[in-house]
């Protein structure tokens, strides 16, 4: 998934450290964890007319294919649907929780809305909001919400957020309770952030359980945010016009929005730096070379991105995907033809080059720095590995090699190794009409096939990567490896839950929505993670954070190539109030944008 949104506001200096597993972590001030994060307040914003600024042209090229998160898988979708659909709260740029969604305020264990034990959360609703229909909004609507999403048989790709919550229930009207099974520490686990998307009661409340995917509104969803859908051709263009219910009545400042999909990463940066057909273009994964000058040079535009915990990485399936099985193609109880063994996953990892990488396609820092991490940020939580220098860590191809040799695979006349008549040979997938990732691709597949793995590279477009319905997408992964970036909330554990837990593995079962796309499945692994879940103690709970990054790592269950700002994008220099948040979705505040006519 191009997971929850990451970027960077002044770029960052490039990395330079050795790739141990502390390598390349921010230098910049770590965002702090929610738990110990005081309140936000909505910022202030100058008051301007409803709909005083005409059209607003917003450009990914990686086109939605779906409006409601629960039942989406990538970014651009969640994006998508932010526009109409709102959390309780925000995550603003430092992380913090934000009051600008359908609560009133933010709860504190201070002003009592959380309970001194962790169990409880009490959030109290804004009152007088009103969906896009008219009807009212009210704490049922929040109830629905979560019901939907803790029914197994929806497989919201929203789950994990209601893992480990005990319930949710309307005081009254105004007033809604999360309790968790457990003191929760990450207590903004459920009603923060983008994976909480609140849905209608009244419009989805036939569409639970296995009708969810069928849910009309899925494609036109009645929201409370500052537009509504007007018209969505899925896989193009979703046109929006102003809620006229929302509740501020000076916004939203734009008439209308034209979120428009398609195209390539490159086309989308010439078009907002160079010729301006465009106020906003997301995710400009652009080679350093080309981007730096387009950016630099550009009269008309502002190249805007922030490091938060954005990581693009290789994962490793460890499930079957031959297609001659059948409907058990990628089942979580099949097992890979080789990536099960781990000298070959060490192998791979060792014939990683991360370092050109991250100097020849990400500018070392421009867009990205070189990382063996998959949590970079906040820093209480990145490993330093000061008791060991992974080998895994370290580009070596004799050591690949020699890895490959001693666990028994032997190369063959054509270069490819092989042990008891299995080759080693992978199906590489990524996304289609991204330059930066086609280039690494490039760098990957030389050093694997010198090492003798044999490597067919295969590009998908993003509308079918990143999608549940798709043969192809990532959370079917029925290829050997695949790459994307995942990023998650400012406490890690939902993204370390939901990416690696053996009860998260993506399946026909939960209509490949859940998050464990490898299927990696390991006993120790979930103690980690399940422990985690109830520790309190922000020390303990951090050690425990560091411990699974380094077991991830050391047991090569994905491999860590670049901590990317995420995703780096460009607005018109008469774009105001665009304030890019690493943790949330970069249409989180857009009911505040205006522009200079």
């Amino acid at each position: 998934m191009e997971g929850r949104s990451v970027w960077l506001r002044a770029v960052a200096v490039g990395c330079t450290a050795a790739l141990t597993l502390a390598a390349c972590a921010p230098s910049g001030p770590a965002a702090t964890s929610p738990t110990a994060a005081a309140a936000t307040a909505a910022p202030t914003v100058k008051p301007a007319a409803r709909g005083q600024g005409g059209e607003l042209k917003i450009l990914y090229w990686q086109a939605p294919t779906i409006l409601i998160g629960h039942q989406a898988t990538g970014t651009k979708d969640f994006d998508a649907a932010r526009l109409v659909l709102e959390p309780l709260a925000s995550w603003d740029p430092d992380g913090k929780p934000l009051a600008n969604g359908l609560a009133a305020e933010i709860p504190t264990v201070e002003n009592g809305g959380v309970a001194k034990d962790f169990t409880t959360v009490t959030w109290k609703l804004r009152t007088g909001v009103k969906w896009s229909d008219g009807t009212p909004f009210t704490a049922d609507d929040v109830v629905f919400t979560y019901t939907y999403m803790k029914d197994p048989k929806t497989a919201a790709s929203t789950a994990d957020g209601v893992d480990g919550v005990k319930s949710v229930v309307a005081k009254d009207p105004q007033t809604v309770v999360v309790t968790y099974d457990a003191p929760n520490a990450n207590y903004f686990q459920w009603g923060v952030g983008g994976g909480t998307q609140i849905i209608q009661k009244a419009q989805f409340g036939a569409f639970v359980g296995e009708k969810a995917k069928d849910a009309p509104g899925n494609l036109k969803p009645i929201g409370t945010g500052p537009y509504k859908v007007k018209e969505f051709k899925s896989g193009d263009v979703v046109s929006y016009e102003i809620n006229e219910n929302y509740r501020d009545p000076n916004k939203p400042f734009f008439k209308t929005v034209t979120l428009k999909g398609g195209g390539d990463a490159t086309s989308a940066a010439r078009a907002v730096f160079q010729t301006g057909d465009v106020d906003y273009a997301w995710n400009l994964q652009v080679e350093a070379p080309v981007l730096r000058p387009l950016a630099a040079q550009s009269t008309i535009a502002t190249l805007a991105s922030v490091y938060a915990s954005s990581i693009e990485r290789i994962l490793l399936n460890f499930s079957d995907p031959s297609a001659s099985l059948g409907d058990k193609r990628g089942e979580p109880d099949t097992k890979h033809p080789f990536l099960t063994d781990i000298a070959v996953r060490r192998a791979i990892a060792m014939a990683t080059d991360r370092a050109t990488i991250a100097k020849e396609i990400y500018g070392d820092g421009l867009t990205g720095r070189a990382t063996c991490n998959l949590v970079t940020s906040p820093a209480q939580y990145v490993s330093t590995g000061t008791t060991l220098v992974l080998d895994v860590c370290k580009f070596d191809l004799a050591a690949a090699n020699a890895e490959l040799e001693k666990a028994g695979y032997v190369k063959g006349s054509d270069g490819f190794r092989s042990k008891g008549g299995v080759k080693l040979s992978v199906l590489y997938q990524t996304t289609a009409n991204n330059p930066v990732r086609a280039k690494t691709q490039d760098v990957m597949k030389k050093n694997w096939e010198s090492i003798g793995i044999k490597v067919e590279l295969k590009v998908v477009p993003g509308g079918s990567f990143f999608t549940n319905t798709s043969p192809d997408g990532a959370n079917h992964f029925w290829a050997d490896v695949e790459m994307f970036t995942n990023s998650g909330d400012p406490d890690p554990f939902s993204l370390l839950r939901s990416s690696f837990h053996t009860k998260q593995a993506a399946g026909k079962a939960n209509n490949w929505n859940f998050g464990n796309y490898g299927r990696y499945s390991n006993a120790e692994y979930d103690k980690i993670i399940d422990t985690v879940e109830k520790e309190t103690d922000p020390a303990k709970r951090a050690a425990l954070y560091i411990q699974a990054n380094d077991h991830l790592i050391k047991n090569v269950v994905a491999i860590p190539l670049i901590d990317r700002t995420a995703a780096t994008s460009g607005y018109s220099k008469k774009l105001k109030g665009v304030n890019p948040s690493g943790w949330d979705s970069e249409m989180y505040n857009i009911a505040d944008w205006t522009k200079d006519q």
